[in-house]
């Protein structure tokens, strides 16, 4: 779904992910996890066509992304930032049709299967009671539920999140990131998240991206674990990396 050919990137002579090749596919949830600074913004923002590369290029769905122009990217992938999003004047249900916007007509009026979508989405996280409130009555965890409410009414096939978690509890985010999970194996979505909950990206996602940079390595999450590769990096601050180390695949 997502496939990395020899993607570099960097901010002019500071490289953070080095020739990266590798491939995330749909209906996985997978976690992306480094320490601060090592680039995982960066390439979560990379493949919603923020940033540009340094070298090599990133496919959805098998095709380029610099030649998707913005209105298709906008069907393929929505994008959850890290941000704390307090929106006083509209209601949640107003927030989540925002996610329609790639759908609707040129004056932005939604039709009733607009409307259908919305609520659904809303009650697959959760909040279909929440569609008259205010954001800004309302928890960071609930705010966040709307979010993904948001991108869910997208429907695009991949789901981006910078640190959904950030400002939650430890229920809270072990309960996001199962609904998460759930979403990514019900709806056979992609859906990628960076995050510093190591407990969380080993008991609930399917495979790990971890940033070393400049690599990065992209495993099934137990054979990250056995790999040792998380260990060594939150306990030393550096991997040795042996001349048969490489970045890999997922088919």
């Amino acid at each position: 779904m997502i496939q990395f050919k020899d993607l570099t990137l960097g901010y002019g002579s500071r490289i953070l992910i080095e020739e990266l090749s590798a491939q995330i596919k749909g209906g996985e949830l997978t976690a992306l996890v480094g320490r601060n600074g090592t680039g995982k913004s960066t390439l979560l923002r990379a493949i919603t066509g923020i940033e540009q590369p340094l070298k090599g290029s990133i496919l959805i769905d098998g095709k380029e992304l610099s030649a998707i122009t913005t209105a298709q990217l906008a069907t393929l992938v929505a994008y959850v930032t890290t941000d704390k999003v307090r929106i006083a004047n509209l209601r949640c249900r107003d927030v989540v049709a925002l996610g329609r916007a790639p759908y609707t007509n040129w004056i932005g009026r939604m039709q009733e299967q607009d409307e259908a979508i919305v609520m659904r989405s809303m009650a697959q996280v959760g909040m279909e009671s929440y569609a008259d409130k205010t954001m800004d009555k309302m928890s960071d965890g609930e705010c966040q539920r709307i979010m993904i409410a948001r991108a869910l009414a997208q429907q695009t096939p991949i789901i981006l999140l910078d640190e959904p978690t950030a400002f939650l509890d430890m229920p809270n985010r072990y309960e996001l990131c199962t609904l998460l999970q759930e979403l990514a194996h019900q709806q056979n979505k992609c859906i990628l998240f960076s995050t510093h909950e190591l407990d969380i990206a080993t008991s609930l996602c399917d495979s790990i991206a971890l940033i070393s940079p400049p690599k990065m390595h992209l495993l099934p999450t137990t054979e990250m674990v056995q790999s040792g590769l998380i260990e060594q990096l939150f306990t030393s601050g550096r991997i040795s990396f042996s001349t048969t180390q490489r970045n890999v695949s997922i088919e």
